[in-house]
């Protein structure tokens, strides 16, 4: 077992790293009061190939392994969470979804665009009263011949406001539970489809968050992703791989706040001589960097073993226990820096923001251990 990273993985990082200090870190302050990420983010990003990270290179795609992909996006949240954030939904879960589970003419149609950032996706699973518990999704699609007729409403879904292509999950068979439940692709314009408003948050804030209707939706059912009433398998397998993501952005969020603390711990003053003087600073300061080591290892566990077989359990540790390391580190963060920590002025106010929602999405931190559970159980013969 080697714990080096190869030079695929540094080169990714080291890249993603150096985009992220001249371009991200210098405007996030201002992407978060304004609660928008300038157009040339996006165009920068499609340029350096971020859109199709995980697509092989015959649909223009980087063909980059998991870890790879992960390296690089830890160091992308380190510079602004809100814009890894989508990148993250585009590929790990929409690129992912055609990819993995649609046929050759959807993957031909949309994934040429999308590698290139062209074709801008989104995922839409969650609704008014089905969050944690997906299977009870109530969105409607109704057989109309060569179309499906979609009726309902979905929630919290990132990148709504731009976004050019959303697989949305829907229930096409009204008695079979999560047996009836299927996988489309609806695009943008679609007539029926109707985008909310902004959602207003408490962290993420540049992130577009929206609410989805539909009413009277028609889509072709040459649009259908996999097999008819099979769609609540494929949220499954590509929730893995979002989750993977955000463990990802948890790290790249603690990191961030634990250099900014370090940093201060070193220059503040108090009683005559820098806060990293006293021992209760410094004991916090080396559990900050403990717990994010631990939470990296973690995410490249499951990140390497996802490119071998199906990570569940791996993912949801991952995800789980970097989300809660990513909330305990900025609070420490936080709390180093004092009242100053509670004023924009300081980044550890923002991190602390952004790290809260990792605990929420993808899966609560409650869910997370739900499947965790379900798994140890099957591995002792007690599902």
């Amino acid at each position: 077992m080697d714990f080096e990273l190869g030079e695929d993985q540094k080169l990714m990082a080291e890249a993603a790293r150096e985009f992220a200090e001249k371009k991200l870190r210098p405007i996030a302050e201002k992407m978060d009061e304004e609660e928008k990420i300038p157009d040339e983010i996006f165009k920068e990003l499609a340029e350096l190939g971020y859109y199709g990270m995980l697509l092989p290179e015959k649909y223009g795609g980087l063909g980059l392994d998991t870890l790879s992909y992960v390296c690089a996006m830890e160091e992308l949240a380190r510079g602004s969470a809100a814009v890894m954030i989508g990148l993250s939904v585009h590929n790990s879960l929409c690129c992912r979804a055609i990819y993995d589970y649609g046929n050759d003419q959807l993957k031909q149609k949309y994934l040429p665009g999308m590698a290139a950032g062209k074709i801008l996706g989104s995922y839409s699973l969650s609704e008014p009263g089905a969050g944690t518990d997906a299977g009870s999704l109530q969105c409607m699609a109704v057989d109309q011949g060569e179309y499906y007729v979609l009726n309902g409403t979905k929630s919290w879904v990132t990148s709504a406001g731009f976004a050019d292509l959303f697989v949305v999950f829907v229930r096409t068979d009204k008695t079979a539970g999560t047996k009836g439940i299927s996988c489309l692709l609806v695009e943008k314009g679609t007539p029926g489809l109707n985008i909310g408003k902004n959602e207003k948050k408490m962290g993420l804030k540049p992130s577009d968050t929206r609410e989805l209707s539909f009413i009277d939706c028609r889509v072709p059912k040459t649009n259908l992703i996999g097999e008819l009433n099979k769609g609540f398998k494929i949220a499954l397998s590509l929730l893995d791989n979002g989750r993977i993501a955000v463990a990802a952005q948890a790290v790249g969020i603690a990191q961030a706040a634990y250099e900014e603390a370090f940093r201060y711990a070193h220059e503040r003053q108090q009683f005559g001589q820098p806060l990293a003087n006293f021992q209760a600073i410094q004991f916090k300061l080396a559990d900050m960097a403990m717990k994010i080591d631990a939470a990296r290892l973690l995410v490249y566990r499951a990140a390497v073993l996802k490119d071998k077989r199906r990570v569940s359990k791996e993912a949801s540790m991952a995800k789980l226990f970097a989300s809660e390391t990513a909330n305990w580190v900025a609070n420490q963060a936080l709390q180093i820096h004092g009242g100053y920590g509670y004023v924009k002025e300081y980044a550890v106010e923002r991190y602390f923001r952004d790290a809260r929602v990792t605990e929420i999405y993808e899966g609560t931190s409650e869910a997370q251990r739900m499947v965790i559970f379900r798994n140890l159980a099957a591995d002792f013969g007690r599902s």
